[in-house]
């Protein structure tokens, strides 16, 4: 049985027993809050490491068989690979097993990707076929010859055809569906030269381009696709014209951002259903190349320092520089990932985070063609002529 101290008249210290509970609770809270620190500082130590770490080499985890022919191109789809030709297309996961096939006969393709989904179209042809990474979407046939054709994610088409002296802008469902329609002069609002549908297939962005009288003006037209557009003549929601200017690459970062790539100026445009300036970027001097991916837009110019022979300027979907980049490598690729991006040749890679910290820079044992990113950290599949190889980078 528990007994109370007292004191000499015989009372219990209540005082001195509080005191002692609550410097008991001090102690218990100082060490709780001691260990939660060196649990931070382990935290700190061990993302420290990971992000500072530079890889050297790699280790080969699987080869698989890769379906080509002598003809056929590839192109990287999310984290699968697309193969196409004249007669025909398949897709092929990382790990070597075909999705689907698709047979056609186009001679002179248009294609367009966006988040997976892939559109193809002949030049002058009128026939459409859509897909994306685990089925056959749809396909259907136009009344004219098409010229030019962009898909969004959810498999909606737009298609520029051809009518004599006009052009007519459609779009349709992956099923053929027309959704909507509109016509251009050459005479009055130019012709389309590029375009994009947001992955959401809402928001249409189109570049004109007008000539007279050797006079050139470029413009960018906005149609909303959704309810909002209803309430607009043409679904048109917003535009921008531009003196002297060819813009040839449009492009979608997220379904609210939006960018336009010219010959002295980068456009960044923001808003889910009328787009206005986010932000112009001027230059002087000659876009070598232009790079999209995750969310990402990359410009690449010759580098204007010594030592280095290039430098890629990237923006986010925010529509902000995320940093200005130099390298030497003579790239045939970017690839932008979430922390890091990618540029590579068919023998060497460099890899670089946002941070301008380099992860890997070094060499394959293969000629690659294509690098594929995984769900895992620094593991990429290596797409060579006729084989895939996932690689752990060390």
């Amino acid at each position: 049985m528990a007994r109370n101290r007292q004191t000499e008249d015989g009372t219990v210290p209540h005082e001195s027993y509080s005191k002692r509970l609550r410097e008991h609770g001090w102690k218990n809270f100082y060490t709780a809050l001691l260990i939660l620190f060196v649990i931070a500082l382990l935290g700190v130590a061990v993302w420290y490491q990971y992000d500072s770490h530079v890889y050297t080499d790699y280790d080969l985890l699987y080869t698989a068989d890769l379906e080509t022919t002598p003809a056929s191109q590839s192109l990287r789809m999310n984290r699968s690979l697309l193969t196409y030709s004249a007669d025909g297309a398949h897709l092929t996961d990382g790990t070597g097993r075909i999705s689907w096939n698709q047979n056609y006969e186009i001679q002179n393709m248009l294609m367009d990707e966006n988040g997976g989904t892939v559109v193809f179209a002949g030049f002058n042809d009128r026939d459409i076929y859509v897909l994306n990474e685990t089925e056959r979407l749809g396909s259907f046939t136009v009344s004219s010859p098409i010229r030019d054709v962009a898909v969004s994610q959810n498999g909606r088409v737009t298609a520029v055809l051809s009518d004599s002296d006009s052009a007519w802008i459609n779009t349709y469902s992956a099923k053929g569906d027309l959704l909507y329609t509109g016509q251009t002069h050459m005479t009055g609002s130019g012709y389309p030269i590029a375009l994009a549908l947001s992955p959401s297939g809402s928001l249409l962005m189109v570049s004109y381009l007008y000539v007279d009288s050797g006079t050139v003006k470029s413009t960018l037209a906005f149609y909303n696709l959704g309810e909002v557009g209803d309430n607009y003549t043409d679904y048109l929601v917003g535009g921008q014209d531009y003196q002297d200017q060819i813009i040839p690459e449009v492009g979608f970062l997220s379904n609210s951002m939006c960018y336009a790539v010219g010959d002295s100026r980068l456009m960044l445009y923001q808003g889910a259903e009328q787009p206005t300036v986010k932000a112009e970027y001027l230059f002087n001097e000659e876009v070598l190349s232009v790079f999209s991916g995750n969310g990402h837009v990359g410009l690449v110019f010759a580098s204007d320092r010594e030592g280095d022979r290039y430098r890629i300027k990237v923006y986010n979907s925010d529509g902000e520089q995320e940093g200005i980049y130099y390298f030497s490598l003579e790239y045939t690729d970017v690839l932008f990932e979430e922390k890091d991006f990618v540029i590579y040749n068919e023998g060497e890679c460099l890899i670089r985070s946002y941070s301008d910290r380099t992860k890997f820079e070094g060499g394959f044992q293969m000629s690659v063609q294509q690098i594929l990113p995984t769900d895992k950290a620094y593991r990429y599949v290596l797409v060579t002529d006729n084989t895939l190889s996932g690689i752990q980078l060390k």
